[in-house]
């Protein structure tokens, strides 16, 4: 049923233009003097009462790789072209999205994304062709799955093979991972041998699971990015990282009777379900065309949901399926994260391929039993990337367990780590010594002491750990 107009409007109006329809809104600050700003905690949360935002300034990292607060180190847990799979190839390069699962006897397990697109031969270390769990012989891309045991022994093994340009992706409510071709090579096109674009799922604790793997081509095929599923109605929420024209967010709506479990969207039809892209409202009941209209923190849209009419893009781009006035796009929808009964979304920048105004970043909640966006973050243009301190092109996000967002950040210049609290007041967290690349894959442990994180390229693995403690909501 389409969400009710009037209703939508009347309710925005008694909130002040929308303003707290759901969850807690703030400005991101990206000045780097409100980076350690006090904690002002009104309103009894007390847990973080006394304490200044975030950690302190950052240290220089002397071996050149990490800078981190005092008090915090790093560990490199794999490098491509340097550590080994159990096999005794190497690491495989361009590490991407994470999550981490709990293993038996205290393991971790994290299942790495690496980014890598067109033909293996474009590659120094592409993933190895494992026999058993390859989906195109041609294509470089896929994962791995990270063990990281309790004595601090490492092992790799891949997930799968096959695979192109595996960005982000998700992490199931049944344990297993999502991951997301952001590259939608037909077959013939750059060497492949098979159609990309797809989503496919790795189970970190079975590996006999993951033999032949299919697509789930119910999802749709497109540039996919991130992917998070809602618990309790089992429907998908997906990004699309496009432009010419820009992105959507998708909905995917399970088949009446449908229950979720490990291996069973790899049964679905290829038709099972119905793929949905958002159109938006505002409070005035107007269309909004993309989500760079939204200026103002606290913005509130509503959502009704338009079929899309060939989810295989067999003649022409999903995105690009629908006439002007029909959906709500967006520039860079990025990462994704299930979390307070909705899913966060990273839309990374805006500029003059977006008709709104320019931002360096956004971060919208979906709340599917209100079926509204609410912008949660904002951040303005960067005058400066070059100099450290302020933050641009938010990407891969993960909820904190100390209160918060953690976001890697893929912008111009310097490359960060940094949490951003319940009001949205933002802190550094750690920073790319290395070079220019951007940060990908932030997640915790699932004990919540230790932070992943990559370097995308060469590819290199860090976990976290320091005196960790509960953020003020700022």
């Amino acid at each position: 049923m389409p969400l009710n107009r009037r209703e939508f409007a009347r309710k925005s109006a008694a909130t002040g233009a929308g303003l707290a329809l759901t969850g807690a809104v703030g400005a991101l600050a990206t000045a780097p003097e409100a980076l350690a700003a006090e904690d002002d905690d009104r309103h009894g949360h007390g847990r973080g009462h006394g304490h200044r935002l975030g950690y302190g300034e950052l240290v220089d990292d002397p071996q050149g790789i990490l800078a981190l607060p005092a008090g915090f180190t790093y560990r490199v847990i794999t490098r491509s072209g340097v550590t080994k799979l159990e096999s005794g190839e190497p690491t495989p390069s361009n590490h991407d999205g994470t999550a981490t699962f709990e293993g038996r006897r205290g393991v971790t397990l994290l299942v790495n994304n690496h980014e890598l697109k067109g033909p293996r031969s474009k590659w120094t270390y592409p993933v190895p062709l494992t026999e058993g769990l390859v989906y195109d012989p041609a294509a470089a891309g896929g994962c791995t799955v990270v063990e990281v045991h309790r004595d601090g022994s490492v092992a790799e093994w891949v997930g799968i093979a096959g695979t192109s340009t595996n960005c982000a992706g998700g992490r199931t409510p049944w344990g297993t991972w999502l991951t997301c071709e952001e590259n939608s090579d037909r077959a013939g096109q750059n060497g492949m041998t098979k159609d990309h674009g797809y989503v496919f799922e790795v189970d970190p604790h079975d590996r006999g699971a993951n033999r032949d793997p299919q697509p789930i081509k119910a999802f749709g095929r497109y540039d996919h990015e991130a992917v998070v599923i809602d618990p309790r109605h089992g429907h998908a929420y997906l990004t699309e990282d496009a432009a010419k024209p820009n992105g959507l967010l998708f909905r995917w709506v399970p088949p009446k009777g449908f229950r979720h479990g490990r291996g069973r969207l790899a049964t679905l039809a290829d038709d099972a379900g119905v793929l949905q892209a958002p159109r938006c409202f505002d409070a005035a009941g107007r269309f909004v065309d993309d989500l760079s209209r939204a200026t103002r923190i606290g913005t509130v849209y509503g959502v009704d949901w338009v079929d899309v009419p060939d989810r295989d893009a067999r003649t022409v781009a999903v995105r690009e399926q629908f006439a002007a006035g029909e959906v709500t796009r967006a520039r860079k929808l990025e990462g994704m994260w299930w979390a307070d009964g909705g899913a966060y979304v990273v839309s990374s920048y805006a500029r003059d391929e977006s008709p709104g105004t320019p931002h360096d970043g956004q971060v919208w909640f979906y709340d599917p039993k209100r079926r509204t966006l609410t912008l949660q973050v904002l951040l303005g243009v960067n005058p400066d990337p070059s100099q450290d301190g302020a933050f641009d092109g938010p990407d891969n996000i993960t909820l904190s367990p100390y209160g918060g967002l953690v976001i890697a950040e893929d912008g111009e210049g310097v490359s960060h780590l940094f949490g951003a609290t319940e009001r949205g007041r933002t802190y550094p967290i750690a920073r790319n010594d290395l070079n220019d690349s951007e940060f990908t894959g932030v997640v915790f442990s699932p004990d919540g002491d230790t932070l992943y994180a990559n370097i995308q390229d060469p590819g290199i693995m860090v976990a976290v750990t320091g005196p960790w403690r509960r953020q003020p909501r700022g």
